[in-house]
């Protein structure tokens, strides 16, 4: 009698010593988890990021290097130019390959003609390369406000599988079903949210340096107008 009352105690203790044993999930499984619907919105997102990453760093060293300028560079131009040295200040012109001096190189090619004329020639050189300096700026602007909405495309398809899954089941609906299901749907938006918020601080660090090299640009060729202002 105290033998089978030993036994059959003994198996309750060892059940409640033995802890819950926590599921872990990899964020390749969690990816690969969501079907072949959320595999290929990951992808997508995968892909927008790797483009947003490549525009924000090639626009950021175009962008740094073409706001780069000697100070003493348009004090020289004046220089050259006052003392009719045409050719010498094109030449610097070339040597600094930036867009002030692209735009201070047109202007100087232009001397001769009515100052309206310069202006003209100056300014829409300035537009050229101000498009030069936004390129793929409209790209990464365009990944900033949709993958979000890629990524919430993901959780309406998986939160749809889920349910229909449960459908499926019939009167068997397990709460981990639910739940494996709702996780599953949320990985992509949050991804989403991820690659939109990358790429939209990168658009806006890049449209701040663009700003201040449109900046310096509009001051050195007023610079040079007013001395070819004062010439005439």
């Amino acid at each position: 009698m105290l033998f089978q009352i030993n036994t059959g105690v003994a198996p309750v203790s060892q059940s409640a010593n033995v802890e819950p044993v926590q599921k872990t999930l990899s964020v390749i499984e969690l990816v690969t988890s969501g079907g072949l619907g959320g595999i290929i919105i990951m992808s997508i997102l995968f892909l927008l990021f790797s483009i947003a990453l490549y525009i924000f760093f090639e626009r950021y060293q175009s962008i740094s290097k073409a706001g780069k300028l000697d100070q003493s560079f348009i004090s020289s131009i004046k220089s050259q130019v006052s003392a009719g040295k045409l050719d010498s200040a094109k030449a610097m012109c070339l040597a600094a390959n930036t867009p002030v001096a692209r735009m201070i190189e047109k202007g100087i090619s232009r001397i001769g003609r009515p100052l309206k004329d310069i202006a003209a020639a100056i300014e829409n050189t300035g537009k050229i390369e101000v498009l030069q300096l936004e390129k793929n700026l409209a790209l990464l602007a365009t990944i900033s406000g949709a993958a979000p909405m890629i990524g919430f495309l993901g959780t309406v398809i998986g939160m749809i599988l889920a349910f229909h899954e449960m459908a499926a089941a019939g009167g068997q609906i397990r709460v981990d079903m639910l739940a494996e299901g709702i996780y599953t749907a949320m990985t992509t938006t949050v991804a989403g949210l991820i690659v939109g918020i990358v790429a939209y601080m990168s658009y806006n660090i890049l449209v701040s340096k663009v700003n201040n090299v449109v900046y310096q640009m509009e001051v050195n060729a007023t610079e040079f107008l007013d001395l070819l202002n004062e010439e005439v």
